[in-house]
């Protein structure tokens, strides 16, 4: 029986060592594409982006059909096959799925943040060694692959295929490099965004790294200020001090605005919060002597009231306090509210 050398904690039979390489690359020649590389390759990316997940993930969507259209951030995980290189595909699709969902315009395209592989073989490659030497184990294991094996043979083999396994985990996390997001200003409507080197032993999950990395550079936020709606109220809107809450929402889902994780739980609470301070005021019911039903300022308001519906509204403090006391509002533009493409972006919350 031959001995092991013991040397960082990895079993390594020395007289047997080329031989068990041999077997190793042999059996990594007969995996095969379809049945076992891919598989292994998918359900490898999707455990790691769905470990710890904090928000939904859609694993490798065929068309844009299979991408919902939900205002809740969303990572939307490419196939391991497709690269990003920056040119026309698989930019192209990513583009055309962003803007539509089938045949129907997007309502959402803002919450969608694509997740994409660099260019390379290294994934693929690392796979093929992990599977290699699990079939190798598994061969061991059964008594089926010949040679003298005893239980300190056995372990070595276990700790071979942790650590292949453990490789192609942090392969995924340095591989998916790039995030892709809807931006109206780039000319294709996408923006990439380097998410850089990860490491799946850094403790940080694969889906926040893309939430850090998209915090970091001010695309996503937490939560949102009453002096960041404010300074971004809709030039339109400015003289009516009016902004219908459709609009609003609509200017965070689009990508006008920032992005925020759940985009209707944090603003519904949070315009509680500005009319409650004095921030703001709200409105439902507009009469057509440009006064309203009902009107909240410097009081308690139920998130019930605060609806994304047309008929009520976000008012300017200004605003607000003029009607509190009787001034109707100025005559609505019936433009006004219908698009948010003057929003800015980028700006401090």
């Amino acid at each position: 029986m031959a001995r092991y050398h013991f040397k960082n904690h990895h079993y390594l039979r020395i007289g047997h060592q080329p031989t068990l390489k041999k077997v190793v690359n042999d059996r990594r020649a007969l995996l095969d594409e379809a049945t076992e590389i891919m598989p292994a390759m998918r359900e490898l990316v999707e455990d790691e982006f769905r470990r710890g997940a904090g928000t939904p993930v859609v694993p490798f969507p065929r068309d844009g059909a299979e991408v919902p259209d939900t205002p809740r951030l969303t990572l939307v995980v490419a196939e391991p096959e497709a690269e990003w290189t920056g040119s026309a595909s698989p930019r192209e699709n990513i583009a055309e799925w962003t803007k539509q969902r089938g045949k129907s315009p997007r309502l959402y395209p803002g919450s969608l943040v694509w997740c994409i592989k660099k260019p390379g073989r290294d994934l693929r490659e690392k796979v093929e060694l992990w599977l290699a030497w699990r079939r190798v184990g598994r061969e061991i294991t059964e008594g089926t692959l010949g040679g003298n094996f005893d239980r300190t043979d056995r372990a070595g083999i276990r700790s071979q295929v942790a650590t292949a396994e453990e490789a192609a985990k942090e392969e995924v996390c340095g591989g998916y490099q790039f995030a892709v997001i809807a931006d109206h200003q780039e000319a294709d409507g996408l923006r990439t965004i380097d998410l850089g080197a990860g490491h799946s032993s850094s403790g940080e999950t694969l889906c926040g790294r893309v939430i850090s990395v998209l915090k970091s550079a001010a695309l996503l936020n937490e939560s949102v200020g009453a002096g960041y709606i404010d300074r971004n109220w809709l030039p339109a809107l400015k003289e009516s001090g009016t902004w219908p809450l459709t609009s609003l929402r609509q200017s965070f889902l689009n990508g006008s605005l920032t992005r925020l994780l759940d985009p209707d739980t944090i603003l519904r609470s949070k315009i509680v919060e500005f009319i409650e301070k004095g921030d703001f005021g709200l409105a439902s019911g507009r009469k057509p002597d440009g006064t309203y039903e009902r009107i909240w300022f410097r009081e308690p308001v139920t998130a019930d009231e605060v609806a994304f519906e047309s008929g009520v509204f976000l008012l300017t403090k200004a605003r607000a306090q003029a009607l509190k006391v009787g001034v109707p509002e100025p005559a609505p533009d019936p433009q006004a509210g219908a698009s948010c493409t003057g929003a800015r972006t980028g700006s401090r919350i």
